[in-house]
C-alpha cells in the first residue's frame, strides 16, 4: 500500500509534529481544570498526574531513542503512536479518577517516543539543509499549539468526551502519516568525535545554564497548569485562556525569524540574557494580574523574551561543550526542560494548597532571577579570565 522511500519529507515531518503537539495541546492545559472542577481533585494530585505524564514522557523520549537506534525506526514511530492512541480512545468511554491518571501515563510515554523518533528521523534528512529541517519542526511545534489550545477552549463547553475525541483523531490521522511518509530506508553515516571534553569553567556554565533552563521551564509549565485554574476562578473563561496560548503561537510562528535577523547583532549571551530577563519579568506581572487585558499584555511579554531568550540556549551550549561530548550535554538541556515541566505543576499546585497565587509567583520570579544572576556572573568571570590571558 505503501511504498518505501530514501527519507522522510518536510511534510511529513512538520504534520507529524503538528499533530503530536496539537493533541498534546489539548491534554495539558485541560487536565488541571478537568480534575480540579469536575473530578472534585485537589490542584496538588492534579500536579502528581502532570509530573507522572511527564515522566513517562522523560522515559519515552529516551526509549523512543533507543529504539531509533536498536530497533526500527518506522516500528518505533507506529508503537509511539499507538501507545497514545489506544490510552486516548480509552478515555472517551472511560474518564473519572483513577483511570484518568493512569491513562494519562501511557499517552505521555507514547509522545515521548514519537517526539524522539519524529526528531531522529528529521536529523537523517540528507537532501535539505538540516537548519531548514528544523525549522520546519519547530514551526510544526507551535501550529500545533496554536490548534490544540484554541480547539479545546471552545471544545470544552461541549464536554471533555469531544475533546478527548479530537485528540483521538489527530493521533489516528499521525498514525497514517507515519505509514504513508515514514516507511524509509535510513542511510546513517558513523563518524567518530574529535577527542576533547569541556573545560571545567565551561562545564560549570554549562550545568548553570541547565539549572537556568530547569528554573524557567518549571515557571512556564505554570501557564500549562494552574494559571488555567487561577484564571477561571477570577471569572475568564477557559475559552479565552485558550486564545492565550493561540497568541503565543501566532507570534512565534510569525515573529520568530524578525527576532532571528535582529538577534545576528547581538552576541549570543547578550541575546538570551536580553530574552530570560523578559521572560521572567512578565511573571512579576502576574503577581498583579486581575483582569484579562492584564493576563494578554503578560503573554505578549513572556512570548517576546521566550523567542529571544530560548531559541539560542541548545547552541550556546554546544559552543561550551566539547567535540566529544555535545551530544551528552544537549541531552542535559532537553532533561532540564522535562523535569522543569515535570515538577512545576506539582509546585504550582502545593504553593497554592499552603499559601497563595501571589506567593506562587513571587517565588518562581525568585528562583528564576537567581539562576540567570548565576549564569551572569559565571560567562563574566570566563570572558574575564580569557581578557587575562590574551
Amino acid at each position: 500500500m505503501f511504498k518505501t522511500k530514501q527519507e522522510v519529507s518536510l511534510f511529513g515531518i512538520l504534520a507529524a509534529t503538528l499533530l503530536l503537539n496539537a493533541a498534546a495541546a489539548c491534554m495539558w492545559p485541560l487536565t488541571t481544570v478537568y480534575m480540579h472542577n469536575q473530578l472534585h481533585q485537589t490542584l496538588a494530585l492534579a500536579g502528581v498526574a502532570l509530573l507522572g505524564m511527564s515522566l513517562c514522557m522523560i522515559l519515552g523520549n529516551w526509549l523512543g531513542g533507543w529504539l531509533f537506534d536498536n530497533w526500527s525506526p518506522f516500528k518505533s514511530g507506529l508503537l509511539g503512536t499507538v501507545c497514545s492512541l489506544v490510552p486516548m480512545v480509552t478515555l472517551i468511554f472511560f474518564h473519572g479518577w483513577p483511570i484518568f491518571g493512569i491513562l494519562l501515563l501511557f499517552i505521555g510515554l507514547g509522545d515521548g517516543i514519537v517526539m524522539t523518533v519524529v526528531n531522529s528521523y528529521a536529523a537523517n534528512v540528507k537532501t535539505i539543509a538540516s537548519r531548514k529541517v528544523f525549522n520546519y519542526l519547530y514551526i510544526g511545534m507551535n501550529l500545533g499549539v496554536v490548534i490544540g489550545t484554541l480547539m479545546v477552549g471552545y471544545l470544552m463547553d461541549h464536554g471533555v468526551v469531544l475533546v478527548f475525541s479530537v485528540a483521538a483523531v489527530f493521533y489516528l490521522i499521525q498514525l497514517v502519516i507515519l505509514l504513508a511518509d515514514f516507511r524509509v530506508n535510513l542511510v546513517t553515516e558513523k563518524t567518530e568525535r574529535a577527542t576533547g571534553p569541556a573545560k571545567p569553567a565551561h562545564l560549570r556554565l554549562i550545568w548553570l545554564i541547565a539549572l537556568m533552563v530547569f528554573c524557567l521551564y518549571l515557571s512556564y509549565s505554570l501557564w500549562e497548569s494552574v494559571i488555567s485554574v487561577h484564571m477561571t476562578g477570577l471569572g475568564i473563561s477557559f475559552e479565552k485562556y485558550s486564545l492565550l496560548w493561540t497568541l503565543n503561537g501566532l507570534m512565534i510562528v510569525f515573529g520568530q525569524p524578525l527576532v532571528n535577523r535582529l538577534g545576528a547583532n547581538l552576541k549570543l549571551s547578550t541575546q538570551i540574557f536580553t530574552g530570560t530577563l523578559i521572560f521572567v519579568l512578565s511573571f512579576l506581572i502576574l503577581v498583579f494580574a486581575k483582569s484579562y487585558a492584564t493576563f494578554v499584555v503578560t503573554m505578549i511579554i513572556l512570548t517576546v523574551g521566550e523567542m529571544t531568550g530560548f531559541p539560542g540556549m541548545p547552541a550556546w551550549i554546544d559552543s561550551l561543550a566539547g567535540n566529544n561530548d555535545k551530544g551528552k550535554y544537549q541531552g542535559l538541556y532537553n532533561m532540564a526542560i522535562s523535569f522543569g515541566r515535570a515538577v512545576g505543576p506539582l509546585y504550582g499546585g502545593l504553593l497554592i494548597e499552603y499559601g497563595s497565587y501571589q506567593s506562587l509567583f513571587w517565588s518562581v520570579t525568585a528562583i528564576m532571577l537567581l539562576s540567570l544572576a548565576a549564569v551572569m556572573v559565571h560567562n563574566r568571570q570566563i570572558r574575564h579570565r580569557r581578557i587575562k590571558q590574551d
